[in-house]
């Protein structure tokens, strides 16, 4: 596996793109005009095509001082280090032997505020109220139901593959991460209505939704959010039709000044992406990221929540450090396209 060692020219990946103004409406592309909700499922039938070949589904929502272009970088990068993993050593991921091939949508949204923690808290308050006041709960809704419309009834309820094979992954960073968990939840808990969320009950007829996994990385989130915030993202007592069946992986570095500096002064305690989580609803499992020629055994991923220290690697050079936002944003490395490459293999 030598060859793992060494990261192959990544491909070109031109993600999809769905725009979101501050109260989360969704924007119809190059007018910045909202779409209104009732025509949002046509919106996206007709400006999301899924390409029939792609074996994988990538929502990805970008972080705080992130701009729109930036992002559509962001997301190019991290997915096509990955197929260029892949393609180095084919045989390295079981689970991806009949091929990977990556199709992405980044969600897009007003991030950018001044480098400070009245900047921080703004950010902040402006992805709850997008998600929990406005409407990007149920634009996100719309998005995975679309995404989830194609496919026949899994044989397993643990995976969500569609007629074509196509597994879905969410991949948020920084407030990103908190974004989509509100996001989620949101539409989880308001099932009612078309070509949205819907969370199927033991013995219900209707077909199972599930995310195959989900990975966060440097979330800007307090350390007890799952357990205070998003109690109902999880399977578990009086949980059943949770919607995230498979692992939620968070990375954390202690370099990361964003949710260790910043994320103190604003909300009291420091951030997931600086400590990782404590109290949590479910149990949770911590492990260090892994460099790319490391596999990850199953049994290491195969929880409900995984926190990754990444502290050894998200590091940033001298710049970075001199940042305020230290290594926050230092998550673009073949070890993150590893992991994020690990879970699409172990979802098989």
């Amino acid at each position: 596996m030598t060859a793992h060692l060494r990261e192959a020219s990544a491909p070109v990946v031109r993600p999809a793109v769905v725009d979101l103004d501050e109260y989360g409406r969704l924007l119809g592309p190059g007018t910045g005009t909202p779409v209104p909700e009732a025509r949002v499922a046509d919106h996206l039938a007709r400006h999301l095509r899924i390409p029939e070949r792609a074996t994988d589904l990538f929502v990805y929502v970008h972080g705080w001082q992130t701009s729109p272009e930036a992002a559509s970088r962001a997301a190019a990068a991290l997915v096509g280090r990955a197929a260029a993993l892949h393609r180095s050593a084919p045989g390295f991921y079981l689970g991806l032997t009949a091929g990977f091939r990556p199709w992405c949508v980044v969600v897009r949204w007003p991030s950018s505020s001044l480098p400070s923690p009245g900047g921080y808290r703004r950010i902040r308050a402006r992805a709850h109220a997008m998600s929990a006041q406005g409407q990007a709960g149920r634009i996100l809704g719309h998005l995975l139901g679309y995404l989830d419309g194609g496919r026949g009834r899994p044989d397993a309820p643990r995976v969500l593959a569609n007629r074509h094979g196509q597994y879905l992954h969410l991949v948020g960073h920084s407030f990103g991460g908190r974004f989509l968990c509100e996001a989620v939840q949101y539409a989880a808990d308001r099932p009612v209505g078309p070509a949205v969320l819907g969370w199927s009950r033991p013995g219900d007829p209707a077909r199972p939704f599930t995310v195959d996994s989900a990975l966060v990385f440097q979330m800007a989130a307090p350390r007890d959010a799952f357990d205070r915030l998003f109690p109902r993202l999880f399977l578990g007592p009086g949980r059943p039709g949770a919607p995230l069946r498979g692992p939620l992986v968070l990375t954390h570095s202690r370099w990361d000044r964003a949710t260790g500096f910043w994320h103190l002064r604003a909300e009291g305690l420091p951030g997931i992406g600086h400590s990782g989580t404590s109290v949590a609803p479910v149990p949770q499992f911590t492990a260090r990221l892994r460099p790319a020629s490391s596999p990850y055994p199953h049994g290491e991923l195969d929880h409900p929540i995984v926190n990754i220290d990444a502290g050894d690697v998200y590091r940033g050079g001298l710049a970075t450090r001199l940042n305020p936002a230290g290594a926050h944003s230092d998550f673009q490395h073949p070890e993150s396209a590893h992991l994020l490459l690990s879970l699409a293999s172990h979802s098989r």
